[in-house]
């Protein structure tokens, strides 16, 4: 049983991430029928849909659209790639910026929750390291139930941004991103940046599991 855990949790850990990472690489080409790079495609997109105030700019801390700076920010390989992989990763950055310009719910829920979930780490950070002395609070009268709940809202938190987190990137991915690469790309590229999104997306699912996953272990551990 417990070697049936292992392999589960390796499944859910390790093999979406590895997964993602061979379908990126699978497309990343060079492509001279490409009209541009991920950037170029990435201001073009904001230009079209009239999204103003958003700026793309290189990164070495992977590729993500920041709310609060109002920036897509791209990897070097994306950045600068004319790949299919780096068309699509723009595209799907961009569909952050377009939900974040519509005001989309979700997005802005998560925005709220990560600085939240900031907080609740360092309560994190600071309940590992007192284990001791929560392990002695365990044995008084209401302790176990202070112990939990800051075990909930720590930790809680944190699976709860990764649960939000999903709608917003499948969202992106495929509500967004999706559509207007079929006006961008030739049809026949159209699977391979499918393919793509659903990688990226399965990423997001695995932390989603990994989350709930260290929620539950450390309420089993603190319930002991």
């Amino acid at each position: 049983m417990f070697i049936v855990l292992i392999v589960l949790a390796l499944a859910i850990f390790i093999l979406p991430n590895l997964w993602a990472k061979w379908v990126l690489k699978r497309h990343t080409r060079g492509r001279d029928d490409y009209p541009g790079t991920g950037a170029e495609l990435a201001e073009h997109l904001l230009r079209r849909l009239g999204v103003e105030g958003v700026s793309v700019e290189r990164t070495e801390f992977g590729d993500h659209y920041d709310p609060e700076s109002r920036c897509v920010r791209l990897t070097p390989d994306h950045y600068d790639g004319r790949s299919l992989t780096a068309v699509t990763v723009a595209a799907h950055e961009v569909g952050h910026a377009i939900q974040h310009h519509e005001g989309y719910a979700p997005l802005l829920a998560r925005s709220r929750l990560v600085q939240v979930a900031q907080k609740a780490e360092k309560l994190g950070a600071i309940l590992m390291m007192a284990a001791p002395f929560l392990f002695v609070l365990t044995r008084l009268p209401g302790g176990l139930a202070v112990v939990i709940a800051m075990a909930v809202i720590s930790f809680g938190t944190a699976a709860l941004v990764h649960l939000v987190t999903l709608p917003v990137e499948f969202d992106a991915s495929f509500n967004r991103a999706l559509p207007l690469l079929k006006e961008y790309v030739p049809p026949y590229d159209i699977p391979g940046a499918r393919h793509v999104l659903t990688a990226c997306a399965f990423t997001y699912v695995a932390a989603s599991l990994a989350s709930v996953m260290n929620l539950g272990r450390w309420l089993v551990i603190l319930r002991r």
